[in-house]
């Protein structure tokens, strides 16, 4: 089975896109909007980022992806690109009752067609699995905080669960009639895979350098929600993922989730093992290094862009203080941002370049909210 998004976490997602006004709301002009911003990555490096169209021939299925990566030099010369495209974006609003005038979406810190970064080797790979009814866009301020520090990361839309563009401007929106599992996630993310082995071996263009730049020996993978689950099947199917992480997912698919000897850790919040029983079979199974972190006050989208992005559109539409904890629990959206950029980078650190980490070693009062669950 897969995990249905509820309205309320699908409006979640409209929300952290940038608008937040009903319709019937009188518009306003592109010039008053104010834009919503994403908080800087903290690593050293620039990021540059291109968008690719892989087609499955033998699954009839394509699929819009992002690559993100440290980029080279002072890449200002390229565009930086936007959270969504305008036309998904609109899409994702209009299906949900929102008024697309009332704040601009913000702009990544990724520089499209930017050369890699040279000097250091082969980067390590990390995959993204988006939610039910979602898109690739959903965690880019973890996403950009790994490819400062130095990572490729690549983010997929799962067709037919996503809102994405194809190139040409062709739309693509969540089918409510369809039945998209996990595994139909997790098909796609190893297809995404296999399509990287043919970019590391140059049989397509890339940006300047990015191709060489590909370390498929050290590969991770992370989801929230059902690409959580998504990410566990993954490394169930395929070793070439070595360490998997877990935004608050719910571990529910048909067949199960099966133990792992790998790597893994969650970061739960409304799905944790003690409220879901799925999470605690799953966690149960795990015969490799694990680690469960909470964070107090965290609902569903906490690990995600959705807790920086609400409380912007709070301000600008007046939204009650109620409200806005009824959108993101009492997590502060600013600690939230320090976990989110902390935890992931510190986790792929660890698995995939074996650099000691005291921050999963045990509570940090650096993170005080931060609890360590047995």
């Amino acid at each position: 089975m897969t995990t249905a998004l509820t309205r309320r976490q699908i409006l979640t997602a409209a929300v952290a896109a940038g608008v937040a006004v009903p319709l019937g709301s009188p518009a306003r002009p592109a010039s008053a909007r104010v834009r919503l911003t994403l908080p800087a990555p903290t690593g050293p490096h620039r990021i540059g980022t291109v968008p690719l169209h892989l087609v499955d021939g033998p699954r009839r299925r394509e699929l819009m992806a992002g690559v993100w990566y440290p980029a080279a030099g002072r890449p200002l010369r390229h565009p930086v690109v936007p959270w969504m495209t305008p036309a998904s974006l609109r899409a994702l609003l209009g299906d949900n009752g929102f008024d697309p005038d009332a704040a601009a979406g913000p702009r990544t810190a990724g520089h499209e067609g930017a050369a890699v970064l040279r000097g250091h080797g082969r980067l390590p790979v990390i995959l993204f699995s988006h939610g039910a009814g979602g898109h690739r866009s959903e965690t880019t301020i973890v996403v950009q905080e790994l490819a400062s520090h130095g990572y490729v990361v690549v983010t997929v839309d799962h067709t037919g669960d996503a809102y994405t563009e194809f190139p040409g401007g062709r739309l693509s929106v969540p089918d409510d009639d369809a039945s998209f599992t996990p595994w139909d996630s997790a098909a796609d993310m190893v297809f995404a895979l296999d399509r990287l082995e043919d970019l590391a071996a140059g049989r397509r263009p890339l940006p300047s350098g990015l191709a060489a730049a590909l370390d498929l020996d050290r590969v991770g993978m992370f989801g929230w929600s059902k690409g959580a689950t998504s990410t566990a099947l993954v490394m169930n199917e395929d070793r070439r993922v070595r360490a998997g992480l877990s935004f608050d997912g719910p571990m529910q698919s048909q067949p199960p989730v099966s133990g792992l000897r790998r790597p893994f850790m969650l970061m739960t919040a409304e799905f944790s093992r003690a409220a879901e029983p799925s999470v605690e079979e799953f966690w149960s199974q795990l015969r490799g290094w694990r680690l469960n972190v909470q964070a107090d006050g965290a609902l569903h989208g906490a690990y995600c862009d959705h807790q920086w992005l609400i409380p912007q559109l709070a301000e600008i539409t007046g939204m009650s203080d109620e409200d806005l904890a009824g959108w993101i629990g009492t997590l502060d959206p600013g600690r939230a941002v320090r976990i989110q950029q902390a935890y992931p980078l510190a986790f792929f650190d660890l698995h995939l370049r074996h650099r000691r980490q005291r921050l999963l070693e045990g509570p940090s009062p650096a993170f005080p909210e931060v609890r360590y669950l047995p």
